[in-house]
């Protein structure tokens, strides 16, 4: 029987690990889910994980973005390495940076950015919004200028509070007559 306990153990390892991506290896855990070890592969980009990783080792790649969204399929991630990679600091690594400050905030103390320039050797956890940038995310502009028309209508509203006075008193003078 230990004999068709340990055969069934190997065949659930390997059905667990049949998703691992291609440069790197995977380990089944006891508890359920995947370790999945990608360190020094030297990953330009993010590998296709599987849904039902744990652990995830992304540490001395060429990672300089993660895409938004990269993690929500993996509900069970609990542990992520992502130091020592290229970081571009810019707005499309905000989706990083808040997805540490929700599962590992202490990370965003590791990460650190490889440019641009301005920021190199920051931690990731250090950059306000205004040095990660906005990526061209602007308001609409209106066909007009706002403060023109915010000028006008103090001008308005100035102009009825005068004739309200104005017709207040004449009101309170006409009455004494």
């Amino acid at each position: 029987m230990p004999a068709w306990g340990a055969l069934f153990l190997l065949l659930a390892t390997a059905e667990a690990t049949k998703d691992c991506p291609i440069p790197c290896t995977c380990q089944a855990l006891e508890t359920m889910g995947l370790w999945v070890d990608c360190r020094g592969q030297g990953l330009t980009s993010l590998p296709a994980l599987p849904a039902h990783t744990r652990h995830l080792l992304l540490a001395n790649n060429s990672l300089r973005s993660l895409p938004p969204g990269a993690f929500d399929h993996l509900p069970q991630l609990q542990t992520l390495d992502v130091t020592q990679n290229p970081w571009h600091c810019d707005c499309s690594l905000t989706y990083l940076r808040l997805w540490l400050e929700d599962h590992t905030p202490e990370a965003l103390l590791v990460v650190h950015c490889s440019s641009p320039n301005l920021i190199t050797i920051h931690p990731l956890g250090q950059l306000t919004g205004y040095e990660l940038g906005n990526c061209g995310w602007q308001l609409q502009t209106s066909w007009a200028y706002p403060a023109v028309w915010w000028d006008v209508s103090l001008v308005v509203v100035a102009t009825m509070g005068l004739a309200l006075l104005a017709g207040l008193l004449c009101t309170a003078t006409g009455s004494l007559d």
